[in-house]
């Protein structure tokens, strides 16, 4: 396990915004995820050509995809936010050897920020009951979390973007 990228330098915990261009980096993160942590993630076993077909076709035009980065430039943590109609589904994703170190909620804070800044009015994220990290990371946030068959919905009323939310942007992007 390899230390994050600004941690041992004092900084926050960064979560950066990917593009396009990162596209192998999210390649390379998903692949080094295990069978189980697959599953997990997906809510169905996945396989790599799963993974290479779901990289290529985020659109990051309208979605958002954070990141967290390792000392060596790979991402250890991913968050995944598709934008829908009044509403936004998130997807999180951290490999083994980085958990429970603040990642996952990091990332899941960074998307709501962004989903409120888009006037989304609800964030969602769907899971397997089992996955009980996501489940703790829904707690934590405060979303309501319904189960069906097997399934989870946890959810998350958005308040409208305002002037402290729009400024907790810039403050990200300037360092503050």
């Amino acid at each position: 396990m390899k230390p994050l990228a600004g941690v041992a330098l004092g900084l926050a915990l960064p979560v950066a915004e990917l593009s396009a261009i990162h596209r192998g980096a999210l390649r390379r993160h998903f692949l080094a995820l295990g069978a189980e942590d697959r599953r997990l993630r997906f809510g169905t076993p996945a396989g790599d050509d799963f993974l290479r077909a779901y990289v290529a076709r985020i659109d990051f035009r309208r979605d958002s995809v954070f990141g967290v980065f390792d000392e060596a430039l790979e991402l250890a943590g991913v968050a995944h936010l598709a934008r829908g109609d009044g509403d936004a589904e998130l997807g999180v994703s951290v490999l083994s050897g980085y958990r429970r170190r603040g990642i996952g909620g990091a990332l899941l804070a960074r998307a709501v920020l962004r989903a409120r800044n888009w006037g989304v009015r609800a964030l969602f994220m769907h899971c397997l009951r089992e996955n009980g990290t996501v489940m703790h990371l829904a707690r934590r946030q405060g979303m309501r979390i319904v189960t069906e068959r097997g399934e989870a919905d946890a959810w998350l009323a958005l308040p409208p973007a305002d002037a402290s939310s729009q400024l907790a942007v810039v403050e990200l992007f300037s360092g503050r």
